[in-house]
């Protein structure tokens, strides 16, 4: 077995790859299992390495040392690979997908529990060939997610002022995108305010649209919030963001479908565990048990 840990040095706004290799050459001092700390050199760079060293490995496990985002490119180089699996290992900024787990979650920064965990089959969300692992949407909050970015490096701006920032300039802009959403029993050519999609439970730092999403359940939450006022809007995001939207049905969809269709007029953001994708075509296609997830030892969330 090979032990592959893709390190993000950007992630958190510091390199810590030195650590990691410290870390990392402790824990397998005794072990007779190979391993190797890779630092991706550019955008998208993991998952050409991930299926690189699949090919040459009869099992190959994957370690994210970074944030969502580095999360997420591991993801798309395990995704239907029957011999690698995947973890997060925490060291970026945004961890959305390990605060589904609650207290547990803190697993997932202990290197020991993760080289002794079991693996689970998860599944995954693929929008126009890339997937996703936990949250992936269009509209308002696709646009407030990605462009956070913009101002989190920006000189006394950063952590949660940063998404204050992202809201009030995206509202200012414009709260709803004419959208034609095609899902289930919904077809609407009309504007809305969003459409998310859920395999996992939390994003935006702290949304949590889905309570008793788990992403090994072979169902997707898909919300639809139909187009807004800035007034109306702030009376709904609350239940939204807390996981009531089923006590608001005249202005949120809650539907379970195995695909949902987006056509917009020009090309919109499209989040992807928080990683922007531009399309004027998007799909959001629930994928059962495509990739192998690392359940850290001493994780119950999964009994």
């Amino acid at each position: 077995m090979k032990h592959l840990f893709i390190v993000n040095p950007v992630a958190g706004g510091k390199d810590c790859s030195g650590r990691i290799r410290d870390l990392v050459s402790e824990a397998f001092r005794s072990s007779s299992d190979s391993y190797e700390v890779y630092v991706t050199r550019c955008a998208m760079d993991a998952p050409s390495k991930i299926r690189e060293d699949a090919v040459y490995n009869d099992h190959l496990r994957v370690y994210a040392c970074g944030g969502d985002g580095t999360f997420n490119e591991c993801i798309n180089g395990a995704a239907e690979l029957e011999n690698v699996a995947v973890c997060p290992f925490p060291t970026g900024t945004g961890n959305d997908f390990c605060r589904m787990f609650g207290d547990e979650g803190d697993l997932y920064r202990d290197l020991n529990a993760l080289l002794h965990g079991t693996e689970r089959d998860m599944d995954l969300i693929k929008c126009n060939g890339r997937y996703c692992a936990n949250i992936c949407s269009a509209g308002i909050d696709a646009r407030i997610g990605t462009d956070v970015h913009k101002y989190s490096s920006l000189p006394i701006i950063g952590g949660n002022f940063a998404y204050v920032v992202s809201l009030v300039v995206n509202v200012l802009k414009s709260i709803n995108t004419k959208m034609h959403v095609v899902c289930d029993r919904y077809d609407s050519s009309e504007k809305h305010a969003l459409v998310c999609a859920c395999n996992g439970r939390f994003y935006g730092g702290g949304f949590n649209p889905s309570l008793h999403a788990k992403p090994d359940d072979g169902v997707m939450d898909v919300y639809i919030i139909k187009a807004v006022s800035l007034l109306r809007l702030v009376k709904l995001i609350g239940k939204y963001a807390s996981g009531r939207s089923d006590e608001v049905p005249d202005y949120i969809t809650h539907l379970t479908p195995s695909r949902v269709d987006l056509l917009f007029d020009s090309d919109q953001i499209i989040q992807l565990d928080g990683e922007p994708l531009n399309t004027s075509h998007a799909y959001f296609m629930l994928v059962p048990k495509a990739v192998k997830l690392i359940v850290p030892d001493g994780m119950h969330f999964f009994s």
